[in-house]
């Protein structure tokens, strides 16, 4: 079997950041997937799922009811490695078109306060595995590390 795409990424050069994982054409259409990347893999701890958890709940409600990416918006959710999230909307796009989407988007997890959406047990499998205070903090930590100061080498995958 031919390695997919997503494990020819050389992980070891791997930082924080937005990247392209994959653009695909269905029925004449293209879809672009990111990777939101979190933390720098094999290096950092990974994140836990209670606050995984918690930021797909927050930033899918947000990404559903953006004003301009609620109908171009396909998935969002975490990756199994818990070092961060895919994101696929429809549309060809570069991984610089989205960083003040993305930007926004963590500023409204770490913003976030109230109930979180889709947490009791009629909405959410799992409602009971989430941790506000945590999905705060790891957006705050997005933000300030790498999204307020994203560069090139933060927006495209490394050799």
């Amino acid at each position: 079997m031919e390695k997919i795409a997503s494990f020819t990424v050389n992980h070891l050069d791997l930082y924080p950041g937005i990247y392209v994982s994959r653009k695909d054409n269905v029925n004449g259409n293209v879809i672009t997937t990111f990777d939101l990347r979190m933390t720098k893999p094999n290096d950092e701890p990974v994140m836990n799922t209670a606050e995984i958890h918690t930021i797909e709940h927050i930033g899918a409600t947000f990404l559903r009811n953006h004003k301009e990416y609620a109908s171009k918006t396909i998935y969002f959710g975490p990756m199994g490695c818990r070092t961060g999230f895919y994101l696929i909307l429809a549309g060809d796009y570069e991984s610089k078109d989205i960083v003040t989407l993305i930007t926004e988007m963590y500023e409204f997890i770490r913003d976030f306060e109230g109930d979180i959406p889709g947490a009791s047990p009629r909405d959410c499998g799992n409602y009971l595995d989430l941790n506000l205070g945590m999905a705060k903090y790891l957006a705050k930590r997005y933000l300030d590390n790498t999204l307020y100061s994203i560069d090139e080498k933060r927006l495209v995958y490394p050799k």
